[in-house]
């Protein structure tokens, strides 16, 4: 009989809602694409030492704003920063505790200590819960991949692995995941179903 797989779930943008890209839009001192702001995103040198656990708030709220050219403070970025992941969406705990029932179920996210703290990790929700700046690598390079199916302790293929970024989701495959882009609840659980993982 074929073993269940691993669901692995991405937080932000798909159990969570996170305004960070709207939020982040309207501070910026000129308006930009979203796929662009994105794409920067993945790829400030701020946010991948923050979320790898390289830098602390302060420093990061510095090189951010300075990256960004943000017209506030580091410590009003901080603040901002704070807000954006502002909880999980309606049915997102219940979702992840039925499937619980039936699969093992984890998280690998994307995250700076404070909201990790702030959502007090997860622990409680998942078989096991998996943060970049925990496992010293962030998404999309492979390496945070490769560290979360050691800690989970299966291959790639045994994996289902859910996310709302495009980058995430190709690294995924391109590793032997199966992988689905999902954004937001209505997607996720139509694709859950889909799957026969709900019924």
């Amino acid at each position: 009989m074929e073993s269940s797989p691993l669901l692995l779930f991405d937080l932000g943008g798909v159990l969570i809602e996170n305004s960070t890209f709207e939020s982040l839009g309207r501070l910026l001192p000129q308006p930009m694409d979203p796929a662009a702001m994105r794409d920067k995103w993945l790829h400030s040198s701020a946010v991948r030492r923050f979320e790898q656990g390289e830098a602390e708030p302060a420093e990061f709220a510095r090189a951010f704003v300075a990256e960004w050219g943000l017209q506030l403070s580091p410590e009003e970025l901080l603040r901002e920063h704070y807000r954006w992941p502002s909880g999980p969406y309606p049915g997102a705990l219940d979702t992840v505790r039925a499937l619980k029932r039936r699969h093992r179920v984890a998280c690998l996210s994307n995250c700076s200590p404070p909201h990790w703290a702030k959502f007090k990790g997860f622990t409680d929700e998942f078989d096991l819960s998996l943060s970049s700046h925990l496992i010293g690598a962030i998404k999309p390079d492979e390496e945070a991949f490769l560290r979360a199916f050691r800690a989970c302790a299966v291959e790639p293929s045994e994996v289902c692995f859910f996310d709302d970024t495009p980058v995430n989701v190709e690294t995924a495959r391109r590793m032997g995941a199966r992988a689905f882009q999902v954004d937001g609840m209505a997607p996720l659980l139509r694709t859950l179903r889909a799957e026969g993982f709900l019924t």
